[in-house]
């Protein structure tokens, strides 16, 4: 499954683990993403958005 937020399109970011003798090693920085029950027109379902759109209130929560 795909490491994207459904609403902002955030994905993961490249970088590099840097040890104490400075050899470098790539990674990755996966956004936080939290499935979340959304309303999406008349139907509600089953999303998966980061934690920054949920704070931001983009996504509107089903009750």
């Amino acid at each position: 499954m795909a490491k994207r937020c459904e609403i902002c399109g955030k994905g993961p970011q490249f970088g590099n683990n840097v040890s104490h003798a400075n050899n470098r090693t790539r990674r990755r920085f996966n956004p936080n993403l939290q499935p979340v029950r959304a309303q999406r027109g008349a139907t509600v379902e089953r999303i998966r958005v980061c934690t920054s759109c949920i704070k931001a209130g983009k996504v509107a929560k089903a009750a």
